[in-house]
């Protein structure tokens, strides 16, 4: 067997002791920094013919990654933003590798000046009160199978939740009492405890006890499993509720929706009710309530009212009905 390259040494030292060990971060970011890398070997093997067991810090240089970021997006279409996510798990590992080895001191460099591309800013989607409300009310609870899912739904729109919190979510986390409440673990081990309400918390006790969950020896279990018992994953809650919000046809729904927009539509349910952005920036886990803020500028109702405040003509204006104008109607027989 080849001796590893020091690519792969260090590559590895930087997972294992750097991420781990030193920075402590979440297996989140370890696991997406890791995607980066497989996609990086994965160019390497398809465009430039240098198989992993080969590949060494030699063959990455500033080109190399610029030709990596091109074909991400030119060749697996990536947008802006996953192109710079990719490029930061780069930047990280290169500002590692200069304190480890320093003649790579100027390589590093020069592949840390590669700049970040702007990302475009989507429109974040929301649903409305009333289609939250028509989601929720779709799962039938008299079926089995689809209480769960009743009261999934109910969990990740009523907490919040970004979608790995709820497939991180244990038994433990949801506190009982007159004053039910939710602890999420978020973005950089962050936790944060949210109330639920007395409907959802009904749900989700019902749920609990009929899945025999409520025993001291269970409390390290995953709210949400699959068949096998498993805690449920981003892509099974998706699907979850793509089900839901394809079977709803008496009001337009958007074609396509994601977990995501449940969080969305919470957050501008809180601010449609009037609570303020400290609140909100709380309850979704936000470092800087700047981030928050992005829903205010969203609330699209609340500049209608707004305009039709500062108008100066308050009163509706009457438009004229065209076949009272005895001028216009003589000159229209006249031809």
């Amino acid at each position: 067997m080849k001796n590893p390259t020091d690519f792969a040494y260090y590559l590895s030292k930087y997972f294992n002791v750097f991420l781990k060990g030193c920075r402590n971060l979440s297996g989140n970011t370890i696991s997406a920094y890791g995607h980066t890398f497989r996609l990086l070997i994965r160019f390497f093997e398809e465009k430039r013919s240098v198989q992993v067991s080969r590949l060494s810090l030699k063959h990455i240089d500033r080109q190399a990654v610029c030709d990596f970021l091109d074909w991400l997006q030119k060749g697996r279409s990536c947008s802006n933003s996953t192109r710079n996510s990719r490029l930061a798990a780069i930047h990280s590992f290169y500002r590692y590798l200069q304190s480890e080895i320093p003649e790579c001191i100027h390589t590093s460099q020069t592949i840390m000046a590669i700049p970040y591309r702007k990302a475009d800013s989507p429109i974040l989607n929301y649903l409305s009160k009333e289609q939250v409300r028509r989601l929720l009310l779709e799962p039938d609870l008299r079926n089995a199978k689809e209480r769960r899912d009743g009261v999934l739904l109910c969990v990740l729109y009523d907490t919040g939740a970004r979608v790995q919190e709820l497939c991180d979510l244990k038994i433990r986390d949801f506190s009982y009492g007159s004053s039910a409440c939710i602890t999420l673990k978020g973005k950089g081990r962050k936790s944060r405890v949210v109330p639920i309400v007395e409907n959802t918390k009904h749900l989700l006790t019902g749920y609990i006890k009929e899945n025999r969950l409520d025993t001291p020896d269970k409390q390290d279990y995953p709210l949400f499993f699959n068949q096998h018992k498993e805690p449920l994953t981003r892509g099974g809650i998706t699907y979850i509720l793509k089900k839901y919000t394809s079977r709803i046809k008496d009001i337009t729904m958007p074609k396509n929706i994601s977990p995501h927009i449940l969080r969305h539509s919470k957050a501008m349910h809180l601010l449609q009710a009037g609570y303020n952005m400290i609140i909100i920036r709380d309850w979704l886990g936000h470092v800087s309530v700047k981030t928050t803020e992005i829903y205010a500028r969203l609330d699209v109702n609340a500049k209608r009212l707004i305009l039709e405040e500062a108008f100066p003509m308050k009163d509706k204006t009457e438009y004229p009905d065209w076949t009272e104008d005895k001028n216009l109607m003589d000159f229209l027989k006249s031809l």
